[in-house]
């Protein structure tokens, strides 16, 4: 899959830009401030129908414009996909593949693969248990459209639940039965995607432990674990189990939307024992090992964006992480950089054909 060409209106910073782009290389270089970014977010907006750096629709609008639009032109299985995003303020967004309209949103993910690399990516081990499912999440809905449906379905029964919980609270009454449709519901949908999420994980936990031994020179150890509740008890159990706490706190407490991943280097959590370069190393390998499933899922070389990768790294792993992008197994690539000399020196060394694209 290759994007030939991208058009933006009234797109954050840009009133209207048109670029075309190399089917392996291409190098957004300028100084900070001038967009470079928001041209990788254009492109992460066509595959996910939103951005990655603020969902907020109307906040990517251009200041003092009523609305955007962003398009590509892609070439996929020897035929070309228009994908059109536009959004007016107060209105609904709008998605269209080749002309015609989504009905949801959800139909769209996973058609144009793609996987990003980004400073904001160290959020992953920084913030909550919810940012690190969003990632199993993202990874699983770009090749299996059940699993999204069944994790959208599950959200509206959890919502569901913890309304009835307030009103048990409010009105000082409890229903049994309605509570435990709900319940059913949860452990039915829950179930699906612990299985879905458990099977993804021992797929992935290998290709990540790889990848980063290729980045780090195999130097240092690095691991990575579910951890779920469904690992020790069915849910419909721990669902009643937890009740009366749930009735006091007046939300679910415990669950598949509870789950979370633990990253640990050299058998100590990453977060208080890994240098900034190991910790960027540590989610570089996250994001490749995700390109690494999503071809194998899909059959299609996801798009891969590197947002700004020199930075917090060694020259040594830089050279590594080059070497491993620039071979026959990755597709086209996206690029940014303040320093457009550097980048081309590097870029030089991969025997790929490549396009600089400077922004001032």
């Amino acid at each position: 899959m290759i994007l030939k060409m991208l058009s933006l209106i009234n797109y954050k910073n840009f009133e209207s830009i048109n670029f075309e782009f190399d089917d392996k290389i291409n190098c957004f270089v300028g100084d900070n401030g001038v967009g470079k970014t928001n041209i990788l977010d254009a492109i992460y907006h066509l595959s996910f129908g939103k951005s990655y750096f603020n969902p907020i629709t109307r906040q990517n609008i251009k200041h003092d414009a009523d609305f955007f639009v962003v398009e590509g032109i892609y070439e996929k299985a020897n035929r070309e996909e228009k994908v059109l995003v536009s959004a007016k303020r107060n209105q609904k967004k709008v998605i269209k593949r080749n002309a015609k309209a989504y009905e949801t949103f959800s139909e769209h993910i996973g058609f144009l693969p793609l996987v990003i690399i980004s400073p904001a990516d160290r959020d992953l081990i920084t913030d909550g248990s919810d940012t690190r499912r969003k990632f199993i999440d993202g990874v699983i809905s770009q090749s299996d459209r059940s699993y999204l449906t069944t994790l959208l379905k599950y959200s509206k029964v959890v919502s569901q639940r913890n309304s009835l919980l307030k009103y048990f609270a409010a009105n000082n009454t409890f229903d049994s039965i309605t509570l435990d449709i709900y319940n059913q519901q949860l452990h039915e949908l829950g179930t699906f995607v612990y299985q879905k999420r458990a099977t993804f994980l021992e797929i992935f936990i290998p290709i990540f432990i790889e990848r980063y031994a290729a980045i780090s020179s195999g130097e240092e150890k690095v691991s990575l674990s579910y951890q779920s509740k469904l690992s020790e008890n069915d849910l419909l159990i721990l669902l009643e189990q937890n009740l009366a706490k749930d009735r006091i706190l007046q939300y679910t407490s415990v669950g598949i939307h509870k789950d979370d991943l633990s990253f640990e280097i050299n058998e100590y959590p990453i977060k208080k024992f890994g240098s900034q370069g190991q910790q960027k190393s540590f989610l570089i390998a996250l994001k490749l090992a995700q390109f690494d499933f999503i071809k194998k899922q899909s059959k299609v070389h996801p798009l891969l964006l590197l947002d700004d990768i020199f930075d917090k790294l060694d020259e040594k792993r830089v050279e590594h992480i080059i070497k491993l992008v620039g071979d026959q197994n990755f597709g086209q690539l996206f690029i940014s950089d303040t320093h457009a000399d550097r980048t081309e020196n590097v870029v030089k060394k991969i025997s790929q054909s490549y396009k600089i694209i400077r922004l001032t």
